[in-house]
């Protein structure tokens, strides 16, 4: 008759923060919650929270871009803000020139 080896249990897997923080950035993680007030049965604030946290490549390929076009955020877009802005005032300060010899 044979002898049967024990098998040595496996170490139970640990993950360090960074580990935990690379998998949530690269799969993403949603949170969501609500917060409702009532009184007697008459709604009076409803707040939803949505949270997204990930990577921006993982953000992307959710559809998810709003900081690009933020010019809060972004200073491509607030340069882009800043180009419309003052394209929109040409076009007015012509336009009023346009109309001043009319009214002379």
């Amino acid at each position: 008759m044979g002898t049967i080896d024990p098998v040595e249990p496996c170490p139970p897997r640990t993950a360090t923060l960074a580990d935990i923080l690379e998998r949530i950035l690269d799969k993403g993680i949603v949170i969501a919650g609500d917060i409702k007030i009532d009184l007697l049965d008459i709604e009076l604030l409803t707040i939803r929270l949505r949270l997204f946290v990930s990577s921006v490549d993982t953000a992307r390929k959710a559809g998810i871009d709003w900081w690009e076009t933020e010019p809060s955020l972004s200073t491509r877009a607030a340069r882009d803000a800043l180009t419309d802005e003052n394209e929109r005032l040409r076009r007015q300060i012509a336009e009023l020139e346009r109309k001043e010899p009319e009214q002379a």
